[in-house]
């Protein structure tokens, strides 16, 4: 998931899509749009420490009050008494989006439709060459490696195998891979 880290007030956060936070108080009207400085846009391969397509726009819900601090002052033996309070003036904003990346919840639904219903059709056979890896193999998820790692030779699970830890390294799919190689060699 995308994220940013952004400025605001002279303070840091990290921020994400649709999320809600407090900063000091902004001088911006209730239900503005803003864009506050941007440090860093990561959520891909590697973060993004100059960030020339990472806009990220906020939109100002409202000013609020924190909590109230009770401060008081006491000497010993002198009487001297004193008590004040303090509420910060914040403001409430809203990520509204981050170096114009969709909303999270509609790539969710691309997502979803994209995935077949049936796992089995969508299962590339083995490539025919000794050693190669089965096509299509990159962009399976580990839930569709597990259900077609049946049905690889012992070439094409070792060709996996050997592509997970070179480039991968997802555990699940490593674990998958050995526990067929090992239910291949117990079978053979």
């Amino acid at each position: 998931m995308t994220y940013a880290i952004i400025e605001v007030g002279g303070k840091q956060y990290r921020v994400r899509e649709g999320e809600r936070l407090l900063v000091d108080r902004l001088a911006q009207d209730d239900g503005a749009t803003f864009s506050p400085t941007v440090l860093l846009v990561g959520g891909g391969d590697a973060p993004v420490l100059d960030p020339d397509g990472g806009a990220v726009t906020a939109k100002v819900l409202g000013a609020v009050k924190g909590p109230k601090i009770r401060i008081g002052k006491y000497k010993k033996r002198t009487g001297y008494r004193r008590h004040t309070g303090f509420r910060a003036s914040l403001t409430k904003i809203q990520i509204e989006s981050i170096g114009g990346a969709e909303p999270a919840r509609s790539t969710a639904k691309k997502k979803a439709a994209a995935r077949p219903e049936d796992v089995k059709e969508a299962a590339p056979a083995p490539a025919t060459g000794a050693g190669a890896l089965p096509a299509g193999y990159e962009e399976m998820t580990i839930a569709d490696l597990k259900k077609a790692a049946a049905g690889w030779d012992r070439d094409a699970l070792g060709a996996a195998l050997a592509y997970e830890h070179e480039h991968g390294k997802r555990k699940g799919a490593i674990a998958a891979l050995e526990s067929a190689i090992a239910r291949k060699e117990d079978g053979a």
